[in-house]
């Protein structure tokens, strides 16, 4: 047999035991305890997924809101302050002091709106981009790895059970929110 047919044979076996394991999951899922299960593994990939991000924050003094604002910010460049409250459902207590610390510390700069003079209009900075830009990079490094070692039919599973996390009367806005993250063609 060819090196070819070997590494074919592999993987069919490979995303046939997934598809085992995954069925298996499914199986559980309808239980209490499956679904605990599932809890479970979510806090556990989100605290590894997390945890790349907060060892590079931690070297401005930034931590986890700091790290939210500056991704949308830098998703968004001239995000209106209302629309972060939004996106992050926090009230403008919680943000002023996260966003006071990095519009002082020069990642993120403020400006009045062109029709709206009122309006707060948020950029990165080129510090706060490239900072945007290498926290995106360490945590989308680790969905490629994973998405790698899936078959490509859970890829998209993945996807849709992640947009199936988000409230049913989010959807709409959040699917908003990454049409216009892409046509920006914003980094990170």
């Amino acid at each position: 047999m060819n090196d070819l047919s070997t590494r074919k044979i592999a993987e069919l076996a490979e995303a046939v035991a997934w598809r085992r394991a995954a069925t298996e999951m499914a199986a559980t899922t309808t239980s209490d305890e499956g679904a605990l299960e599932l809890v479970e593994l979510f806090f556990f990939a989100y605290r590894d997924f997390v945890g790349d991000a907060d060892r590079l924050l931690e070297n401005y003094g930034f931590g986890r809101a700091h790290h939210r604002v500056l991704h949308f910010v830098s998703r968004r460049p001239g995000l209106a302050i209302a629309g972060l409250l939004e996106i992050l459902r926090i009230t403008k207590q919680s943000l002023n002091r996260v966003l006071k610390q990095l519009l002082e510390a020069g990642f993120v700069e403020a400006r009045e709106g062109v029709l709206d003079r009122r309006q707060r209009l948020l950029y990165p900075t080129p510090q706060g981009a490239k900072l945007a830009r290498d926290l995106a990079a360490l945590q989308t490094a680790r969905f490629l790895k994973v998405m790698d070692e899936l078959p490509p039919a859970a890829r998209g599973a993945a996807s849709e059970f992640l947009f199936a996390m988000i409230d049913y009367d989010e959807r709409e806005r959040v699917r908003a929110h990454l049409a216009c993250a892409k046509a920006a063609g914003a980094a990170p």
